[in-house]
Protein backbone atom coordinates (compact mmCIF):
# COMPACT_ATOMS: atom_id res chain seq x y z
CA UNK A 1 0.00 0.00 0.00
CA UNK A 2 1.10 3.78 -0.57
CA UNK A 3 1.83 5.56 2.10
CA UNK A 4 0.88 9.33 1.86
CA UNK A 5 3.89 11.29 3.14
CA UNK A 6 3.17 14.06 5.98
CA UNK A 7 6.96 13.64 6.96
CA UNK A 8 9.02 16.84 6.95
CA UNK A 9 10.30 15.43 3.57
CA UNK A 10 10.38 14.33 1.55
CA UNK A 11 6.61 15.00 1.01
CA UNK A 12 3.70 13.32 -1.17
CA UNK A 13 4.21 13.75 -4.84
CA UNK A 14 1.56 13.45 -7.53
CA UNK A 15 1.19 11.40 -10.21
CA UNK A 16 1.49 14.26 -12.89
CA UNK A 17 4.84 15.05 -11.40
CA UNK A 18 6.02 11.72 -11.30
CA UNK A 19 4.81 11.30 -15.36
CA UNK A 20 6.70 14.66 -16.36
CA UNK A 21 10.05 12.38 -15.34
CA UNK A 22 9.29 9.88 -18.50
CA UNK A 23 10.34 12.39 -20.95
CA UNK A 24 12.72 11.49 -23.21
CA UNK A 25 16.13 12.70 -22.21
CA UNK A 26 18.15 15.54 -24.25
CA UNK A 27 21.59 17.11 -24.65
CA UNK A 28 22.19 19.45 -22.04
CA UNK A 29 24.64 21.29 -24.01
CA UNK A 30 21.78 21.26 -27.06
CA UNK A 31 19.14 24.57 -27.72
CA UNK A 32 16.57 22.39 -26.55
CA UNK A 33 18.17 21.91 -23.18
CA UNK A 34 19.11 25.81 -22.65
CA UNK A 35 14.94 26.56 -23.69
CA UNK A 36 13.87 24.23 -20.75
CA UNK A 37 16.08 25.78 -18.66
CA UNK A 38 15.99 29.34 -19.55
CA UNK A 39 12.00 28.86 -19.37
CA UNK A 40 12.45 27.26 -15.59
CA UNK A 41 14.45 30.31 -14.13
CA UNK A 42 12.54 32.38 -15.59
CA UNK A 43 9.33 30.89 -14.28
CA UNK A 44 11.23 31.08 -10.81
CA UNK A 45 12.01 34.59 -10.71
CA UNK A 46 8.26 35.57 -11.53
CA UNK A 47 6.90 33.56 -8.88
CA UNK A 48 9.43 34.57 -6.48
CA UNK A 49 8.74 38.61 -8.05
CA UNK A 50 12.68 38.68 -8.00
CA UNK A 51 14.02 42.05 -8.76
CA UNK A 52 16.66 42.69 -11.23
CA UNK A 53 19.28 42.38 -8.41
CA UNK A 54 18.59 38.63 -7.69
CA UNK A 55 19.38 35.68 -10.02
CA UNK A 56 17.75 32.17 -9.55
CA UNK A 57 20.05 28.60 -9.93
CA UNK A 58 19.11 25.13 -10.19
CA UNK A 59 21.25 22.80 -8.28
CA UNK A 60 21.40 19.12 -9.15
CA UNK A 61 21.97 18.00 -5.74
CA UNK A 62 20.65 17.95 -2.23
CA UNK A 63 19.50 21.37 -0.94
CA UNK A 64 22.62 20.99 1.59
CA UNK A 65 24.89 21.62 -0.68
CA UNK A 66 24.74 25.07 -0.50
CA UNK A 67 26.09 25.25 3.02
CA UNK A 68 29.22 24.23 0.89
CA UNK A 69 28.73 26.56 -1.98
CA UNK A 70 27.91 29.64 1.38
CA UNK A 71 31.07 27.65 2.84
CA UNK A 72 33.80 27.86 -0.08
CA UNK A 73 32.17 30.58 -2.30
CA UNK A 74 30.93 33.42 -0.20
CA UNK A 75 32.76 33.27 3.53
CA UNK A 76 36.08 35.38 3.25
CA UNK A 77 37.52 35.01 6.57
CA UNK A 78 34.77 34.56 9.42
CA UNK A 79 31.26 33.41 9.43
CA UNK A 80 28.61 33.66 12.44
CA UNK A 81 26.00 30.48 11.82
CA UNK A 82 23.33 30.80 14.28
CA UNK A 83 22.44 27.34 15.40
CA UNK A 84 18.77 26.25 16.98
CA UNK A 85 18.25 22.83 15.79
CA UNK A 86 19.73 19.58 13.76
CA UNK A 87 20.15 21.25 10.43
CA UNK A 88 21.61 24.50 11.21
CA UNK A 89 24.00 22.71 13.43
CA UNK A 90 24.89 20.94 10.04
CA UNK A 91 25.21 24.67 8.33
CA UNK A 92 27.50 25.14 10.80
CA UNK A 93 29.57 22.23 10.70
CA UNK A 94 30.01 22.19 7.07
CA UNK A 95 31.34 25.74 6.94
CA UNK A 96 33.88 24.53 9.42
CA UNK A 97 34.49 21.94 7.27
CA UNK A 98 34.95 23.78 4.13
CA UNK A 99 38.11 25.39 6.85
CA UNK A 100 36.35 28.96 7.12
CA UNK A 101 37.01 29.96 10.97
CA UNK A 102 32.95 29.77 12.36
CA UNK A 103 31.53 31.12 15.12
CA UNK A 104 28.43 30.03 16.58
CA UNK A 105 25.24 31.61 17.90
CA UNK A 106 23.35 28.77 19.99
CA UNK A 107 20.03 28.64 21.25
CA UNK A 108 18.55 26.15 23.23
CA UNK A 109 16.27 23.79 20.88
CA UNK A 110 12.72 25.10 20.30
CA UNK A 111 13.42 28.79 20.73
CA UNK A 112 13.97 30.99 17.22
CA UNK A 113 16.96 32.79 16.37
CA UNK A 114 16.59 36.51 17.16
CA UNK A 115 17.56 39.85 16.06
CA UNK A 116 19.23 41.28 18.79
CA UNK A 117 21.20 38.51 19.47
CA UNK A 118 22.98 38.79 16.14
CA UNK A 119 23.10 42.35 16.34
CA UNK A 120 25.55 42.20 19.39
CA UNK A 121 27.42 39.42 17.45
CA UNK A 122 27.76 41.20 14.00
CA UNK A 123 28.63 44.63 16.43
CA UNK A 124 31.70 42.78 16.94
CA UNK A 125 32.97 43.44 13.45
CA UNK A 126 34.66 39.79 13.11
CA UNK A 127 32.27 38.85 10.89
CA UNK A 128 31.98 38.80 6.76
CA UNK A 129 28.70 36.44 6.32
CA UNK A 130 25.93 35.35 8.58
CA UNK A 131 23.77 32.28 8.06
CA UNK A 132 20.05 31.46 9.24
CA UNK A 133 17.97 28.78 9.02
CA UNK A 134 14.58 30.21 8.23
CA UNK A 135 12.82 26.94 9.47
CA UNK A 136 14.67 24.58 11.17
CA UNK A 137 12.66 21.14 10.34
CA UNK A 138 13.91 19.40 13.36
CA UNK A 139 12.02 21.51 15.91
CA UNK A 140 9.22 22.76 13.91
CA UNK A 141 10.78 26.70 14.62
CA UNK A 142 10.34 29.48 12.19
CA UNK A 143 12.89 32.14 12.87
CA UNK A 144 11.90 36.40 12.08
CA UNK A 145 14.16 36.65 9.08
CA UNK A 146 12.78 39.41 7.93
CA UNK A 147 13.37 41.15 10.97
CA UNK A 148 17.35 39.63 11.13
CA UNK A 149 17.69 40.70 7.19
CA UNK A 150 16.31 44.29 8.15
CA UNK A 151 18.84 44.84 10.77
CA UNK A 152 21.84 43.30 8.57
CA UNK A 153 21.17 45.64 5.67
CA UNK A 154 21.14 48.59 8.06
CA UNK A 155 23.43 48.13 10.41
CA UNK A 156 25.61 45.44 9.03
CA UNK A 157 25.49 46.09 4.94
CA UNK A 158 29.08 44.02 4.36
CA UNK A 159 28.23 41.32 5.86
CA UNK A 160 26.50 38.34 3.32
CA UNK A 161 22.97 36.80 4.79
CA UNK A 162 22.52 33.54 3.76
CA UNK A 163 19.15 31.93 4.15
CA UNK A 164 18.65 27.80 4.64
CA UNK A 165 15.17 28.10 3.45
CA UNK A 166 15.11 24.14 2.51
CA UNK A 167 11.73 23.06 3.95
CA UNK A 168 10.19 26.39 4.00
CA UNK A 169 10.89 27.59 -0.15
CA UNK A 170 7.78 27.80 -2.53
CA UNK A 171 5.38 27.23 1.13
CA UNK A 172 6.12 29.84 3.33
CA UNK A 173 6.80 33.14 2.67
CA UNK A 174 10.61 33.63 1.02
CA UNK A 175 11.48 36.48 -1.02
CA UNK A 176 14.80 37.55 -0.47
CA UNK A 177 14.16 41.02 -1.21
CA UNK A 178 11.82 41.02 1.91
CA UNK A 179 14.07 39.46 3.66
CA UNK A 180 16.75 41.56 2.74
CA UNK A 181 19.93 38.69 2.35
CA UNK A 182 21.63 37.99 -0.35
CA UNK A 183 21.36 33.80 -0.78
CA UNK A 184 18.06 31.79 0.15
CA UNK A 185 18.17 28.49 -0.86
CA UNK A 186 15.51 25.60 -0.80
CA UNK A 187 15.34 22.25 -2.04
CA UNK A 188 12.41 20.26 -4.11
CA UNK A 189 11.21 17.45 -1.96
CA UNK A 190 9.94 19.74 0.32
CA UNK A 191 7.17 22.23 -0.63
CA UNK A 192 8.24 22.15 -3.94
CA UNK A 193 6.58 18.11 -4.04
CA UNK A 194 9.34 16.92 -6.34
CA UNK A 195 11.31 13.86 -5.75
CA UNK A 196 14.87 14.49 -3.81
CA UNK A 197 17.81 16.12 -6.13
CA UNK A 198 17.64 18.97 -6.91
CA UNK A 199 18.13 22.72 -5.27
CA UNK A 200 16.59 26.32 -5.95
CA UNK A 201 18.80 29.28 -5.28
CA UNK A 202 18.34 32.92 -5.20
CA UNK A 203 21.09 35.20 -5.23
CA UNK A 204 21.98 38.73 -5.26
CA UNK A 205 24.69 40.34 -7.23
CA UNK A 206 26.48 41.55 -4.16
CA UNK A 207 26.76 37.51 -3.37
CA UNK A 208 28.51 36.74 -6.67
CA UNK A 209 30.38 39.85 -6.33
CA UNK A 210 31.48 38.66 -3.13
CA UNK A 211 32.39 34.89 -4.30
CA UNK A 212 35.16 36.72 -6.77
CA UNK A 213 37.07 37.23 -3.98
CA UNK A 214 37.36 34.33 -2.30
CA UNK A 215 39.80 32.06 -3.30
CA UNK A 216 39.64 28.12 -3.65
CA UNK A 217 35.65 28.06 -4.17
CA UNK A 218 36.47 24.74 -5.26
CA UNK A 219 34.42 23.31 -8.94
CA UNK A 220 30.86 22.41 -7.93
CA UNK A 221 30.68 24.63 -5.65
CA UNK A 222 32.21 27.47 -7.21
CA UNK A 223 29.00 30.34 -7.80
CA UNK A 224 31.26 32.55 -9.78
CA UNK A 225 31.35 29.68 -12.27
CA UNK A 226 27.55 28.75 -11.51
CA UNK A 227 26.63 31.85 -12.88
CA UNK A 228 28.52 32.42 -15.60
CA UNK A 229 26.87 29.30 -16.81
CA UNK A 230 23.56 31.05 -16.49
CA UNK A 231 24.33 33.61 -18.62
CA UNK A 232 23.52 30.74 -20.99
CA UNK A 233 21.05 29.25 -19.35
CA UNK A 234 23.34 26.17 -18.55
CA UNK A 235 24.77 24.22 -15.79
CA UNK A 236 28.57 23.53 -15.24
CA UNK A 237 27.84 20.21 -14.69
CA UNK A 238 25.83 17.54 -15.90
CA UNK A 239 22.04 18.60 -14.23
CA UNK A 240 19.51 16.24 -13.25
CA UNK A 241 17.33 16.62 -16.54
CA UNK A 242 14.25 14.76 -15.41
CA UNK A 243 13.77 16.19 -12.46
CA UNK A 244 14.05 19.67 -14.20
CA UNK A 245 10.85 18.01 -16.55
CA UNK A 246 9.12 17.68 -13.21
CA UNK A 247 10.40 21.07 -11.70
CA UNK A 248 9.18 23.10 -15.45
CA UNK A 249 5.74 21.57 -14.22
CA UNK A 250 5.62 22.34 -10.74
CA UNK A 251 6.63 25.98 -11.36
CA UNK A 252 4.19 26.48 -13.48
CA UNK A 253 1.13 25.22 -10.79
CA UNK A 254 2.69 27.68 -8.54
CA UNK A 255 2.04 30.31 -10.85
CA UNK A 256 -1.19 29.28 -11.83
CA UNK A 257 -1.95 29.21 -7.71
CA UNK A 258 -0.20 32.16 -7.22
CA UNK A 259 2.42 33.09 -4.67
CA UNK A 260 0.01 34.94 -1.81
CA UNK A 261 -2.54 31.60 -2.11
CA UNK A 262 -0.03 28.95 -1.49
CA UNK A 263 1.37 30.85 1.28
CA UNK A 264 -1.99 31.02 2.57
CA UNK A 265 -2.81 27.67 1.94
CA UNK A 266 0.12 26.86 3.91
CA UNK A 267 -0.58 28.88 6.78
CA UNK A 268 -4.50 27.10 6.77
CA UNK A 269 -2.90 23.74 7.22
CA UNK A 270 -0.51 24.72 9.87
CA UNK A 271 -3.32 26.82 12.28
CA UNK A 272 -5.49 24.15 11.73
CA UNK A 273 -2.90 21.66 12.84
CA UNK A 274 -1.63 23.64 15.80
CA UNK A 275 -4.82 23.99 17.04
CA UNK A 276 -5.02 20.32 17.06
CA UNK A 277 -2.20 19.78 18.57
CA UNK A 278 -2.83 22.14 21.29
CA UNK A 279 -6.24 20.98 22.22
CA UNK A 280 -4.36 17.44 22.53
CA UNK A 281 -0.82 17.88 23.42
CA UNK A 282 1.49 21.23 23.28
CA UNK A 283 3.69 22.34 20.89
CA UNK A 284 7.24 22.07 21.05
CA UNK A 285 8.36 25.75 19.39
CA UNK A 286 7.97 29.12 21.53
CA UNK A 287 4.66 30.54 21.08
CA UNK A 288 4.80 32.95 18.24
CA UNK A 289 7.45 31.20 16.26
CA UNK A 290 5.99 27.67 14.90
CA UNK A 291 6.56 26.88 11.56
CA UNK A 292 4.13 26.64 8.85
CA UNK A 293 5.20 23.97 6.91
CA UNK A 294 5.74 21.17 9.69
CA UNK A 295 4.55 21.03 13.15
CA UNK A 296 6.54 20.18 16.22
CA UNK A 297 4.69 18.88 18.73
CA UNK A 298 4.96 16.96 22.19
CA UNK A 299 3.88 13.73 22.02
CA UNK A 300 3.41 13.27 25.96
CA UNK A 301 4.30 9.99 26.61
CA UNK A 302 2.25 8.63 23.68
CA UNK A 303 3.70 5.82 21.72
CA UNK A 304 4.41 7.85 18.18
CA UNK A 305 5.53 4.23 16.67
CA UNK A 306 2.68 2.36 17.32
CA UNK A 307 0.70 5.13 16.09
CA UNK A 308 2.66 5.09 12.81
CA UNK A 309 2.07 1.42 12.50
CA UNK A 310 -1.82 1.80 12.34
CA UNK A 311 -1.41 5.32 10.26
CA UNK A 312 0.27 2.97 7.62
CA UNK A 313 -2.42 0.55 7.59
CA UNK A 314 -4.68 3.59 6.88
CA UNK A 315 -2.47 4.87 3.64
CA UNK A 316 -0.48 7.83 6.97
CA UNK A 317 2.80 7.93 7.62
CA UNK A 318 3.57 11.07 9.50
CA UNK A 319 7.60 11.67 11.49
CA UNK A 320 8.63 11.00 15.03
CA UNK A 321 10.64 13.74 16.44
CA UNK A 322 14.31 14.13 15.32
CA UNK A 323 17.48 13.12 16.86
CA UNK A 324 17.86 14.27 20.59
CA UNK A 325 13.86 14.85 20.52
CA UNK A 326 12.91 11.27 18.85
CA UNK A 327 10.74 10.29 21.73
CA UNK A 328 9.76 13.24 23.01
CA UNK A 329 8.04 14.89 19.94
CA UNK A 330 6.40 14.08 16.62
CA UNK A 331 6.55 15.97 13.64
CA UNK A 332 3.15 16.47 11.12
CA UNK A 333 4.76 18.14 7.66
CA UNK A 334 1.86 19.93 5.91
CA UNK A 335 3.67 21.03 2.46
CA UNK A 336 3.86 20.40 -0.78
CA UNK A 337 0.58 19.70 -2.67
CA UNK A 338 -1.27 19.02 0.64
CA UNK A 339 -4.62 20.96 1.64
CA UNK A 340 -6.70 21.82 4.07
CA UNK A 341 -8.91 18.92 4.08
CA UNK A 342 -5.87 16.40 3.42
CA UNK A 343 -4.91 17.55 6.62
CA UNK A 344 -8.21 17.39 8.62
CA UNK A 345 -9.14 13.73 6.86
CA UNK A 346 -5.21 11.98 8.54
CA UNK A 347 -5.75 13.96 12.08
CA UNK A 348 -9.21 12.68 12.00
CA UNK A 349 -7.95 9.17 11.66
CA UNK A 350 -5.36 10.05 14.06
CA UNK A 351 -8.21 10.60 16.96
CA UNK A 352 -9.66 7.39 15.87
CA UNK A 353 -6.92 5.31 16.51
CA UNK A 354 -6.03 7.19 20.13
CA UNK A 355 -9.51 7.38 20.57
CA UNK A 356 -9.32 11.78 21.18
Amino acid sequence: MHKKLLIPGPTEVSKEILQEQTQYLIGHREKAFSDLYGGITDKISKYFQLPVEYKPTVTTGSGSIWFDIVGRSIVKEKALACVNGAFSERCAQTLASCGKQTDILKVEMGEAIKPEAVAEKLATGKYDTLTVCHNETSTGVRSPIDEIGNLVKKEFPEVIFAVDAVSSMAGDKTLPQDFNCDIVFGSTQKCFALPPGLAVGLVSDLAVERAKTVPNRGAYTDLVDIFEFEKKHQTPFTPNISLLYALNKRMDLLLEETYDKVYQRHQDMANYTQAWARKHFSMFPEAGYESITVSCINSNGKDVKALNQKLGEKGYLISAGYGKLADKTFRIGHMGEWNLQGIKDVLAVIDEIWGF
